[in-house]
């Protein structure tokens, strides 16, 4: 079991802090496309894969394999000037 964290827009657009889902062996690609298939929220929330990962608490690309009890967190880019 894979808790996934949600912040900033992301969070507001899903309308929740975080959820629990089994992920493993899923790429945070496929992740991202099954998030992404709840509905339009969640669509837009990670409309053309414009989001950050994290896995337990590292940044990582979308071509990572997550594993069992790995703690997923999606976040926007940072701006900034």
């Amino acid at each position: 079991m894979n808790k996934i964290i949600f912040f900033a827009q992301i969070r507001e657009l899903v309308g929740s802090e975080y959820i629990m889902l089994d992920a493993k062996q899923l790429s945070v690609s496929h992740l991202i496309d099954q998030l992404s298939e709840r509905g339009e929220k969640w669509l837009l929330a990670f409309k053309e894969n414009n989001v950050l990962c994290a896995v337990n608490q590292t940044l990582v690309e979308l071509n990572y394999i997550i594993q069992d009890g790995d703690e997923i967190a999606f976040f926007p880019p940072v701006t900034g000037g």
